[in-house]
Formats: structure tokens, sequence, C-alpha cells
């Protein structure tokens, strides 16, 4: 449901970072085990068995999701890089940029963090603004794909690989938190995650993510507007989940109402400033995945928090 928009292998160290980027304050965290790797389908992406909705846990949406993305990757970025960019910060398939929406408010000299990176290109964006970024996922495949995206760019970024739900940075240390369809529609405990983003941040700090708009859960997974129909309860949580060989779990995507989201950040301690439902581009025509012009005109996509540490900054 997600715009499949998010362990290193041995030949890169861990974590990655420009020699002169200094790292983050971290704490210890274990190198999650290797896994096999997931057979592919003819389309370039992990091939499942069957789809469902079932009840999954934390562990078993961390391992399916890492594998998943790790084997994706170059499938992924295959159909959807070009319009992500090297080098840009694109929020959602409607094609809301961070250059023309303003969410993270001024980040130069901010110490900035993406969760569920990808290959990076917001991060890279972002240093480009002049942030201090530091760009962390859960994939080895995409962390691959980013650093080989630094070297191609020369917009070097570090990278981190961790589980959003236990960020190996100190409290209080950062100024911003973002995400772009990364991390959070994949873990099945929101609330402890943004407990951890609201521990990272300082005083006055932001956090801003966007996510699949709750609506799309209730409706098919089409981008044609003629399937705009209720084919399921909007109130209904149980993930989704795809599964391979030995009705094995390869894939899992967690839904929450629009107020689980707004009880999961207040929960956190966060504020919430604003809430925002891209409408679509004028003149993009991209098809991505159940996003569409023809259907984004009609039902919103995506659902953006922009949320706020209580508290004032003293950096910067």
């Amino acid at each position: 449901m997600t715009p499949h928009p998010p362990p290193l292998p041995p030949s890169l160290p861990s974590p990655v970072r420009p020699s002169s980027t200094p790292p983050p304050a971290a704490r210890p965290s274990d190198r999650p085990p290797a896994a096999d790797p997931l057979p592919l389908a003819s389309d370039g992406y992990p091939a499942a068995g069957g789809v469902e909705r079932r009840d999954t846990g934390s562990q078993e949406s961390v391992r399916a999701n890492r594998r998943w993305w790790d084997a994706a990757a170059p499938a992924y970025l295959a159909e959807h890089g070009d319009d992500l960019g090297a080098v840009d910060f694109l929020w959602c398939p409607e094609g809301l940029r961070e250059a023309e929406a303003g969410l993270l408010g001024p980040v130069a000299g901010r110490r900035v963090v993406e969760i569920g990176c990808g290959s990076a290109p917001c991060s890279r964006w972002l240093r480009r603004q002049g942030a201090e970024v530091v760009a962390l996922d859960l994939s080895a495949g995409m962390l691959a794909a980013a650093a080989a995206a630094n070297r191609a760019t020369g917009v070097p970024v570090p990278l981190l690989q961790a589980d959003v739900g236990a960020l190996p940075l100190a409290g209080d240390s950062v100024d911003v938190v973002c995400s772009a369809f990364g991390g959070l529609p994949f873990v099945a405990d929101v609330e402890a995650t943004l407990a951890e983003v609201a521990r990272v941040l300082r005083p006055g700090g932001r956090f801003v993510a966007s996510v699949n708009h709750p609506l799309r859960w209730a409706l098919p997974d089409s981008p044609d507007p003629a399937d705009l129909r209720v084919v399921g309860s909007y109130f209904d949580r149980t993930p989704y989940v795809e599964t391979g060989e030995d009705d094995e779990v390869v894939y899992v995507e967690h839904h929450r109402t629009v107020g689980d989201w707004v009880r999961a950040v207040v929960g956190a301690g966060l504020v919430l400033t604003d809430l925002v439902e891209p409408e679509w581009t004028p003149g993009r025509t991209e098809v991505w995945g159940q996003w569409s012009p023809a259907r984004g005109a009609l039902v919103p996509g995506t659902l953006i928090l922009v949320c706020s540490r209580p508290g004032t900054s003293t950096s910067g």
C-alpha cells in the first residue's frame, strides 16, 4: 500500500559517513542477523505467494521489511528513482516538494535526522541547504544505493543502519527529524517510535512525516478512479501482510486511522501543529501504485504530520 515510495553488506562499513563529518553521539546497537535473500518475481520485486490481513509483532515486522527492502531496492529505484531524484526532497506521490512546502522550516546549520531514508535523496537535498544531516534506514539494500548516490552526486551524507524504534542517537541532540514515507508505516509499535523521536529532539525541535492517508486502506489498491469504492473497514487496524514460501511473512504494513496518528503524536509528548493533505500537483502525470492524477483529484493519498517538541530551542 505504501508507494514501493523505504544489515549493511560486508563491503560497506557501519555506519558509512564521510571522514569530514563527525558521527552523532550514539548508544550501542546490535547488528541485525543475516537472512537469506527473498526470491524475486519477474518485475524485480520480491515474489509474494499470498496477501492477507493478520496480526504481526514488532520483530516479525522488522525482519520482514528489512529483507523485503533489501531485495526490492534495485527494482524500486529503477521504477521511481527518476521521480525521487538524487538530490531532491519529494514528500509524496502527489508531487509536493520541500523546496515549495517549507514544512521543515529553515534548516541551514541545523542537525537533521531522516528516518527511513531509502537512497537518501532527501538527506542530500537538506545537506545542500546547509543542514548537518544523518540519514537512517533499516535496509542494507537501500543504504548501499544511498552510498553509491553519495559518491555519484558528490553530496555525501552520513548513513546509519538502525531500527526507528531504537534510534542510535543521544537525547536532546537533534533539531529536526523528518520522514518521507519512510519507517513509520512499517512499525508495529508507532507509539514507541514516536517516543524515540521525542527523546532525540531538542526542545523546540520539529518532526515532520508523510504516511499513507488512512482513507486509502478502505479503498482498492488501484489508480483508476472507476475503482473508487469502499472494499474494507477504515477502522480495521489489522496489518497488511504479504507471505512467501511456507507462509513466511515477507512484507508488513500497519494501518492507523487519523485519530490513531493524532493520539500517538500527543502521547509521545509532541505538539501537532499542522495536518497536511497534499492535493495533486497540476500537470504532474506520474502514476505511482494507487496514486494517479485522476484519482488524486478526488481523494487524498497522503497525510503529513507536522509536529514540534514543546520548549524553546537553544541551538543556532
